[in-house]
């Protein structure tokens, strides 16, 4: 069971920066793509960054320019997301995200973390 720890939200002011981090530990298989979702109140759950294996990193639109994923894949793979003129409508509950994949028989399971609280004021 993979299990995903959290951590570096909390609150900033708009223009400020944060830098959110996943460490990912227990898992059996290779971890594939890892990265980071948010969800504000009265909305969708959606893609902020996401990194493969190899490092490619994907950005959603709103956010390309201001946030950089890292990843590290040692021991306990770990990403990180370094977020930058943040600004109030980035404002969300920003979860982390795994994929675990089993060659064979191919098999790939989804992992969330808890979540950490972002938090950008005017």
């Amino acid at each position: 069971q993979v299990r995903l720890e959290e951590s570096g939200g909390g609150l900033v002011q708009a223009g400020g920066s944060l830098t959110l981090a996943c460490v990912a530990s227990g898992n059996e298989f290779a971890l594939h793509s890892m990265g980071w979702y948010r969800q504000a109140p009265g909305k969708d759950r959606e893609l902020v960054a996401t990194t493969t294996s190899t490092g490619r990193a994907n950005y959603a639109d709103s956010v390309k320019g201001r946030f950089t994923i890292s990843r590290d894949n040692g021991k306990n793979t770990t990403v990180v997301l370094q977020m930058s003129s943040l600004k109030p409508e980035d404002t969300a509950v920003y979860y982390c995200k795994t994929e675990e994949v089993q060659s064979y028989p191919y098999r790939a399971y989804d992992y969330w973390g808890q979540g950490t609280q972002v938090t950008v004021s005017s």
